[in-house]
């Protein structure tokens, strides 16, 4: 028997595709799954089932993509009414993979319909993995908000008694793989250790160390976002995508064919140059998007019906980034300007430009009054991390709707981490009409590193 796992940067989603004989099963792919059957070759194995923990809120889930590739049999649970699969499964029902035996465990509290696989090797009646989707992580669990707040209680009690109940009487011993890692909006403070283990777990994870009633107390305080294209991988992942052969490949585009899409409405040029180049010059009420944040960050952003041209730093970039936002559902991926902004500029067309400082320039403004500071990080980095004291704090992806709360009258200086999601922010700002604002490059990490003073609340 061999696993090999897959991993989507920046969603910190792991797949995984399980080897025995000449028979394989992947266990909740992405949506772009060539992978797979690469790997099934290398085996020269037959992939035999495509097994989902539970219908995925953070990314499109591959199944139907990947089964018109294989014509591999999909399962999911029987407590949701999904629109695709041939196996329904309940609680202890199996499947057999070569000479592997697959048992599921129906473990609600992340959602009503999670199922968690456990493995038995060949003629062997003591299991030694399992694959946890988003019942367990290392170090954490599954969040328990997806309901909404008034659910939450009664969410943490089922995952309170699938966990204890379940998942954590299966043996010390066995492997956890979870559909998630460090980083993931899925669960709090998820560890990077991979693979944990029950008994590890058991001994480690501050989750685990709880009576029930301080469980169900902690998950229920937790707050995580919830990106607003969360709805809508739902809706997919119940009824079935669309099918990546249906769907165009981004085009590149030349000048006049890129400014004519611009032209159309509901349209938006994404910009994955680093900050500091997007700074210097850029196309008027474009979006800032690094090419490290485009794995999950436009579900955070763009309406998911947005129609969306690219400004990249190299073309090869959309073989990076066409993938990334189809992940998340985003389907209206038009094209891309061939030339870059080094073409849009030399055509003489119009450009903005934004300023920046450095920490320790900040540091001297703040101190004389001269600029506003704008705090764009994640609410727990506040927490967690600190702040600058007298910082305004507005999480950036809430700044579509809030930006108007901030004065248009004196300079505002943004930052985040390093100055990538400051770049966000920014460009949101832009187009609401705000022109004297500012990208403090290295962000709170260089502010941190020169010694200077934050401050943390309860």
């Amino acid at each position: 028997m061999k696993i090999r796992t897959i991993k989507s940067e920046g969603l910190a989603h792991n797949s995984y595709i399980i080897f025995d004989q000449d028979e394989a099963a992947v266990i909740d792919p992405r949506r772009d799954c060539e992978i797979y059957t690469e790997l099934a070759k290398e085996e020269c194995s037959k992939i035999k089932y495509i097994l989902e923990t539970h219908r995925n809120e953070d990314f499109v889930i591959g199944s139907l993509e990947l089964q018109k590739m294989t014509s591999a049999e999909i399962g999911h649970s029987n407590a949701l009414p999904f629109k695709y699969g041939e196996h329904n499964l309940a609680d202890n029902e199996t499947l057999s993979l070569g000479g592997v035996k697959i048992r599921t465990l129906y473990t609600p509290g992340h959602t009503d319909e999670s199922l968690c696989y456990v493995i038995y090797p060949s003629q062997s009646d003591e299991s030694t993995l399992v694959f946890t989707g988003d019942t367990l992580f290392a170090g954490s669990v599954g969040r328990t908000d997806l309901y909404g707040k008034t659910s939450q209680p009664t969410q943490a009690n089922k995952l309170f008694q699938s966990l204890h109940n379940k998942l954590l009487t299966i043996g010390d011993h066995i492997l956890v793989y979870p559909a998630h890692g460090a980083g993931s909006v899925c669960g709090h403070g998820i560890s990077g250790t991979e693979p944990t283990t029950i008994g590890y777990e058991k001994k480690t994870n501050p989750y685990l160390q709880l009576g029930r009633e301080d469980f169900v107390r902690k998950v229920s305080s937790e707050t995580l976002v919830v990106p607003r294209y969360f709805k809508r991988m739902e809706e997919y992942n119940l009824n079935g995508p669309p099918l990546l052969s249906e769907l165009a490949y981004p085009k590149p585009l030349s000048l006049q064919e890129f400014e004519e899409e611009m032209a159309e409405q509901n349209m938006i040029a994404i910009d994955t140059r680093l900050p500091y180049a997007f700074a210097g010059s850029h196309i008027p009420n474009s979006q800032s998007l690094w090419l490290g944040g485009t794995s999950v960050y436009p579900g955070w952003l763009l309406d998911i019906n947005q129609y969306i041209v690219f400004v990249l730093e190299r073309s090869q970039d959309i073989d990076t980034v066409a993938p990334r936002f189809r992940r998340l559902g985003f389907d209206n991926l038009c094209g891309f300007l061939c030339g870059g902004m080094n073409e849009w500029q030399e055509a003489g067309n119009p450009v903005r430009n934004f300023g920046t400082m450095s920490a320790m320039e900040l540091k001297d403004r703040l101190g004389s009054g001269e600029v506003l500071l704008l705090d764009v990080r994640d609410p727990p980095e506040w927490a967690e991390d600190g702040y600058v004291e007298g910082a305004t704090r507005l999480f950036f992806a809430d700044l579509p709707e809030k930006a108007d709360s901030l004065p248009k009258n004196k300079p505002i200086a943004v930052t985040c981490s390093v100055g990538n999601r400051s770049s966000i922010a920014l460009s949101i700002l832009e187009r609401k009409g705000y022109r004297n604002i500012i990208n403090v490059l290295g962000g709170m990490t260089a502010w941190e590193n020169l010694g200077y003073p934050t401050k943390k609340e309860a």
